[in-house]
C-alpha cells in the first residue's frame, strides 16, 4: 500500500489516537481533526509527526478545507460515555448527524472516495439472543446515540448510491485498552480497585458484554479502510461473552484489592443502555479481510494494568 494522506476526525480520542499511531507507524500522512474536549490522547512522539487542527467536525467549511488532497477519511469523532450521552441526547444526535454531513461534504468536494465510520453495537438495542448478533439481524436502536449512529449508516449507504463514495460502518463491541478514561467500565473498575473503593456494578452483574481490545479494533479498521468497496457494515467483536460481575472479580483479583464489589440499581436514565446480553459475530469481517479480533480479555487487561503500575 503506497503512502496515503488520511484524515482522522476524533483522532485525539481513545480509539482515534491508537488509529493515528498505527497509521503514522506505517508511513501515512495523517491529519487529525479534534476539539480536544476530552484532552489529547495522542502520544507526544506521534503528535510531532501529524498535522493537527483543533476544529469542531460540524464546521463544514473548515473540514472541507482541511481535507483537501486526502485519500481517505476515518470519521471517529463522537460524544461518548453513557451518563454524558444520556444527559445530552440532543447534542449527541446533532454531533453525530452534523459531523457526518461535514465529512460527506468534504468527500464530495475533494473527490475523496472512501469513508470509514465508527458506528456502534448499540444499534442492536435490547436484543438478547441465544447466539451472537450478526450484521443481517434487524437492528433495534433505543438511545439517541444508537439512533444517530444507525441514521448515519443509512446516510452512508445513500452516499454511495448517489455519489459513488465507498464507505464502511464499523459496529464496535465494547472496545477497551490503554488511554481509555473512566467514563467506561474497565478503567472505572481499575480506578476503584486500585483505590480500594467499592467496585460499583449496576444491576445484578449478570449482564454480558463482548470486550474487544483496542489494537484489534484498530487493525480491523485499517484493513477495512484499505479494502472496502461500495457500502458495507461490519461488526468488530471479540466473540466472547463476559459478565460484568465476572469482570469486577477479575480486576479485583488482579489488583489484589480489598474493595467490596457493590451491586447497585442503575439510574433510570441508564435504562436503555443496560442491555442484558450482547456479544457479536465477526464472521463477516473475517471473510472480508481474513482477520478478526483475537486478544482474550485477560491478556488485554494485563496490558492495561501493567501500564497503570508503570
Amino acid at each position: 500500500m503506497s503512502k496515503q494522506r488520511i484524515v482522522v476526525t476524533g483522532g485525539a480520542g481513545f480509539i482515534g489516537s491508537h488509529l493515528v499511531s498505527k497509521l503514522v507507524e506505517r508511513g501515512d500522512e495523517v491529519v487529525v481533526i479534534d476539539t480536544l474536549l476530552r484532552g489529547n490522547k495522542i502520544p507526544k512522539d506521534v503528535f510531532k509527526q501529524i498535522e493537527f487542527h483543533r476544529v469542531d467536525v460540524s464546521d463544514e467549511q473548515k473540514v472541507a478545507d482541511i481535507s483537501k488532497g486526502a485519500d481517505l477519511i476515518y470519521h471517529f469523532a463522537a460524544i461518548l460515555g453513557v451518563d454524558i450521552v444520556a444527559d445530552n441526547p440532543i447534542e449527541t444526535m446533532e454531533t453525530e448527524v452534523n459531523g457526518m454531513q461535514s465529512v460527506a461534504r468534504a468527500a464530495i468536494e475533494n473527490g475523496i472516495k472512501t469513508i470509514v465510520y465508527a458506528s456502534t453495537s448499540g444499534v442492536y438495542g435490547h436484543l438478547a439472543l441465544e447466539k451472537s448478533v450478526d450484521e443481517e439481524i434487524l437492528v433495534d436502536p433505543r438511545t439517541s446515540y444508537a439512533m444517530a449512529k444507525r441514521y448515519n449508516e443509512i446516510y452512508l449507504a445513500s452516499l454511495y448510491e448517489e455519489k459513488g463514495i465507498h464507505s464502511v460502518a464499523i459496529r464496535f463491541f465494547n472496545v477497551y485498552g490503554l488511554r481509555q478514561d473512566n467514563r467506561m467500565v474497565i478503567p472505572r473498575f481499575f480506578e476503584q480497585a486500585t483505590q480500594n473503593s467499592p467496585i460499583t456494578v449496576y444491576g445484578s452483574g449478570e449482564q454480558t458484554r463482548d470486550f474487544t481490545y483496542v489494537d484489534d479494533a484498530v487493525k480491523a479498521s485499517i484493513l477495512l479502510g484499505d479494502r472496502v468497496k461500495g457500502f458495507e457494515i461490519f461488526n468488530v467483536a471479540n466473540e466472547r461473552e463476559s459478565t460484568i460481575g465476572e469482570l469486577a472479580e477479575i480486576i479485583k483479583n488482579m489488583t489484589q484489592s480489598s474493595s467490596e464489589i457493590k451491586y447497585i440499581n442503575a439510574p433510570k436514565k441508564r435504562y436503555d443502555y443496560e442491555v442484558g446480553r450482547r456479544f457479536g459475530s465477526s464472521a463477516k469481517l473475517e471473510r472480508f479481510i481474513n482477520y478478526k479480533p483475537n486478544t482474550d480479555l485477560q491478556t488485554g487487561l494485563d496490558v492495561v494494568y501493567k501500564a497503570l503500575r508503570d
